[in-house]
């Protein structure tokens, strides 16, 4: 069972790992993805290396406040006027969730959706932002478009039913997922069923990728972060390509990039290692 805390007017379910003395670390897990999908094995890697670690569900998703009265968005353009909210009110989300916990600032990694999130927090509260790890994310959708495969699987109908979310989830990763490592079935199977228990909310997602599109670009902000920052991200991500990475990297100041082959728009777990040490690097040194 989750825990949860009032935060910037709504509620966020949330949990931890590791010693509260440690580094805190929050992640921000992507679009439509719940705080299940930072696997807890990797959140224990993380703890061991030394940090506190907080996992969310966003706004919309899993146990935190969904906004139903927002209604579903139209896709097709999307204006700041049109959306429910904006990334930067996710990232406010965030920096509330770190009042509640009685924490000042943490070292903030998001991936995808929630690498923006973390991106907008780092502009927004640059006090409450120790390091930016940025994974498998972008400053803008317009400088790493998706395949016409990806996004045909990102758009796939609202399921009628638990046994259809299963089967559409695995269809959509095994086109984003990273190409180059075993695709983990059961894993992916076993994580849509407990996503779909807790909350199945296709409006809720739509208002989380309105809010992406209408946000508009970080990168001019960025150029202006005084934060540490590891950028991630795969070489055969086809959902947010390459290009979304280097940008991120050109952007922030000082920015560490890591490119990994085989991998797409996942978190394969034989790099989990990799992740937690290149993670763990950078909040140490920014500690120091």
């Amino acid at each position: 069972m989750a825990l949860r805390a009032s935060a910037n007017g709504i509620e966020i379910a949330y949990d931890t790992f590791g010693s509260p003395g440690g580094r805190p670390l929050l992640l921000i897990m992507g679009l439509g993805s719940q705080m299940i999908h930072w696997d807890e094995e990797f959140c224990t890697l993380l703890a061991d290396g030394g940090h506190h670690v907080i996992r969310f569900d966003n706004r919309d998703v899993g146990e935190s406040t969904h906004f139903h009265d927002a209604g579903t968005p139209s896709f097709g353009p999307v204006s700041s006027a049109d959306a429910p909210y904006l990334l930067g009110d996710m990232a406010d989300d965030a920096a509330g969730l770190l009042d509640a916990l009685g924490l000042e600032s943490a070292h903030v990694a998001g991936v995808s959706m929630g690498g923006m999130i973390a991106q907008a927090m780092a502009i927004r509260h640059p006090d409450r932002v120790r390091s930016l790890t940025s994974i498998m994310s972008t400053p803008s959708p317009q400088a790493a478009p998706p395949t016409e495969a990806a996004m045909a699987a990102l758009m796939s109908p609202p399921s009628p039913d638990r046994e259809t979310a299963i089967a559409r989830a695995l269809e959509t990763w095994k086109v984003i997922a990273s190409p180059g490592y075993p695709f983990d079935a059961d894993r992916i199977a076993r994580l849509a069923g407990l996503s779909y228990d807790r909350a199945y909310d296709p409006a809720g997602v739509a208002r989380q990728l309105a809010a992406i599109m209408a946000s508009g670009d970080r990168a001019p902000l960025l150029k202006e972060l005084p934060v540490p920052a590891l950028v991630l991200h795969g070489e055969q991500d086809q959902l947010v390509p390459l290009p979304g990475g280097i940008a991120t990297a050109d952007a922030v100041p000082g920015a560490r990039l890591v490119t990994y082959p085989g991998m797409g728009h996942d978190l394969p777990r034989p790099l989990w290692p990799e992740f937690a040490a290149e993670i763990g690097g950078l909040t140490a040194a920014a500690e120091r």
